[in-house]
Formats: structure tokens, sequence, C-alpha cells
């Protein structure tokens, strides 16, 4: 099977706030994007993740209702990740209402996006709860971050602790990382329940290539998620481009990735991974 584990909707740019700038939301000249457009561009995908997203920082917020609305529209083959910021009054008691219902799967934090450190007090309580209720935490990164982002707070470098602190906390990092690809394999290597996606690389190649060979040597390739990062790409496209990654290596000495490595990626059972089902 293949699940998408990380797209957007939203149905106004007022939506993103100040974040219109956030690559990880395929925002700037992206006007809208409905869910009958995500709906089209998520086949083959036989699951996929709709990723929330609300900043008090940047006066965004994609809101979780719409969210809702599309997953219940679509039960099975679509997965809720509400957005939820610590620094915000009652995130708490809302993560309780969004475990309660099952239109969301698991919860979407961005300390770079909403001005926190990892490890700040709020996002502590929020992992706690969050590993209580079994509800998977993706955090956001992104290539381009928008002005007001907070860049001292996007090394995953910050996430070590986090992992230790919450060893039963299912964990992905966005966008593998970047641009701490690096730090981001070591953490997968190191923590079991922590993973990356691959948005954003479809039309990247060399990043793609350079990031996934270290993946493979660092041994930890099946630790990343297959990405669509609609409305930056489609599912269709995203895994043509993971299939054609080793042109790259035509006529070359560079080390080409096993292609059954690049197929376990884009058909990984990542519901099984972070504990859905």
């Amino acid at each position: 099977m293949i699940v998408d584990c990380h797209s957007h909707i939203w149905s106004t740019l007022d939506q993103l706030g100040q974040g219109q700038e956030f690559s990880c939301l395929g925002a700037g000249n992206v006007q809208m994007v409905q869910p009958e457009q995500h709906l089209a561009a998520s086949n083959p995908a036989e699951a996929v993740f709709v990723l929330g997203f609300v900043s008090r920082m940047l006066e965004a917020e994609i809101p979780n209702q719409l969210i809702r609305d599309y997953v219940a529209a679509h039960p099975g083959r679509m997965k809720g990740f509400a957005g939820v910021d610590p620094t915000q009054k009652g995130a708490l008691e809302k993560i309780h209402q969004y475990a309660e219902d099952e239109c969301f799967s698991g919860l979407v934090l961005s300390p770079v996006c909403q001005g926190f450190h990892p490890c700040a007090t709020p996002a502590l309580k929020v992992y706690e709860l969050a590993e209580k209720l079994a509800l998977p935490i993706y955090f956001l990164n992104g290539e381009t971050l928008p002005r007001l982002g907070m860049s001292e707070f996007s090394s995953p470098t910050g996430y070590d602790e986090v992992g230790r602190m919450f060893p039963h906390l299912k964990m992905v990092i966005s966008h593998l990382g970047f641009p701490w690809t690096e730090q981001t394999l070591v953490l997968l290597a190191k923590h079991p329940n922590m993973h990356a996606d691959i948005a954003g690389l479809a039309e990247k190649p060399w990043q793609a290539y350079r990031g996934l060979t270290l993946a493979y040597e660092f041994g930890v390739i099946e630790k990343l998620l297959f990405a669509s990062d609609f409305p930056n790409s489609t599912v269709k496209a995203s895994a043509e481009a993971l299939y054609n990654l080793n042109k790259l290596t035509l006529d070359s000495v560079l080390p080409a990735v096993p292609r059954e490595q690049l197929r376990s990626i884009v058909e990984r059972d990542s519901l099984s991974l972070l504990g859905l089902t």
C-alpha cells in the first residue's frame, strides 16, 4: 500500500497568516488548496495524512474543523492530524477532544513557527499527554521559513531530549529535518520511535539523492516515510521522482540507492509504524 504521510489543505490564504512563506505549507503562489484538489492529487495512495497548522506567533490557523470535515467525508483513507500550539491557552484540553474524535490520528507542532524551544515546559506537557493518549506528533520544519520564524528552534537536535524523556511517544520530523539532515539521521538511529518524512524532496533531486544515500549508509532508510508534500507535489509525481532518483548516478562513480529500498519507502506501512489503524 502507499501511505502519503504529509499533505495540507486550507480554504483561504488568510488562514496561513504570516506563515505564507513557510515552504512546508507550499504557500507563495498557491492561493487555495481545496479538499477536491487534494483528493485528486492523492491518487493512488490508500491512506493520506492531512496535517493541520496553527501558530499564535504567526497569527495563522488552518481550522482543525476543516480537516475534520474532510476526513469525515473520506473515512479510513484520510487521517487528520490536528494543529496544536503549546503556547496557546487551553492546548491540553483541545488535545483531549482530538483524542476522542476518530477523525484525528495525531498532532502537529512546529517549534520554529510557534516560537518555543522543543523542551519548553508547555511543550513537555503536550508530549506527556500525547504519549499517554498514544497520539503521534509531527514536527513541521521547512526549507524556507517565515520572516518571524525562529531559526534557533529549527535544529532537530532539540528533539533528542524529547526522545529520551518520552520513549513511547511516536514522532515524525518533516522534510528529513532539512537543513539538518545528518543530525536528523543520528536521531533516527538513536530513538526507536522517531521517524522522518521525505516531504519536499520530489522536485529537488540532488537534495533527495544526498539525503537518501546518507540514510542508507546510516542504516536508517527504513525509518523514512513517503510524503507528497501536497500542494508542493502530488503522490504520483513524488513516487516517480523517487524511482528516478538513481538517474543522477548514471555515467558517474556516485553510489546508487538500491531500488528495493526506494520501493520500500513508497510502499512502507507507515500506519503500523506510527501505531495507527
